[in-house]
């Protein structure tokens, strides 16, 4: 399990069995006695319990940071090490991710979308042709108007099981999710290896698994 689910989890339990030990009833009559149920102000209490640990959720959503900064991680940046590597074929590469699903490589123009702004003026006036989507939320609301019009995603937060990983399988878009991206600027021209297998979102992290985003200019 996930900390989230994990501490959720075990915190519930435990509420529950406190309170039915208290009750001195038995489990028949306790359970079914709308007084035992467990209220938004328990879920609060194991919410609360958990953040002050340290750990922060991930963002799914601009809103939620917006809302409630103090309870998420702050979103992905792009860096610019100055150290990239290359590949076989002597390109930069300048990122990696996990894939959503094994598709064809793709070449395109990487275009940086993370604004209601740039989502409104590729809504009215089209998605440029061959757009590889950079994306730093997970939720993929933001997006989701535009969202076919892209021939490829990448976005720096969230996993495979993520809202936006879903939603680009069904539409059959190569999506790399978890992206870590350096020395990658809007406009470049990338290639990116779809191919690769899908990630195990159940397995530990693996860099040879992890797929790579070449910058060709």
């Amino acid at each position: 399990m996930t900390p989230t689910v994990e501490h959720f989890h075990r915190a519930v339990r435990e509420v529950v069995a406190e309170r039915f030990a208290a009750s001195g009833r038995a489990w028949e009559d306790f359970v079914h006695d709308p007084a035992c149920e467990i209220t938004a102000e328990d879920l609060q209490a194991v919410e609360k319990s958990l953040l002050d640990t340290g750990y922060t959720f991930e963002t799914s959503a601009h809103v939620s940071l917006a809302e409630s900064p103090e309870k998420y991680k702050p979103l992905a940046v792009v860096s610019d090490s100055g150290n990239q590597v290359t590949d076989d074929e002597g390109r930069k590469v300048v990122g990696t991710g996990d894939n959503v699903f094994s598709a064809p490589d793709l070449t395109g123009t990487a275009r940086f979308v993370g604004t209601v702004d740039v989502v409104m003026e590729m809504l009215l006036g089209g998605v440029p042709p061959d757009t590889i989507a950079i994306i730093d939320d997970s939720g993929g609301t933001l997006t989701a108007p535009i969202l076919e019009g892209f021939a490829g995603v990448i976005c720096m937060g969230g996993t495979v099981r993520s809202h936006l990983g879903i939603l680009t399988r069904e539409y059959n878009i190569p999506c790399l999710m978890a992206a870590e991206l350096d020395g990658l600027a809007d406009g470049d021209k990338i290639h990116v290896q779809y191919s690769k297998p899908a990630t195990d979102a159940y397995a530990e992290r693996d860099e040879s698994a992890r797929v790579r985003i070449s910058k060709i200019s």
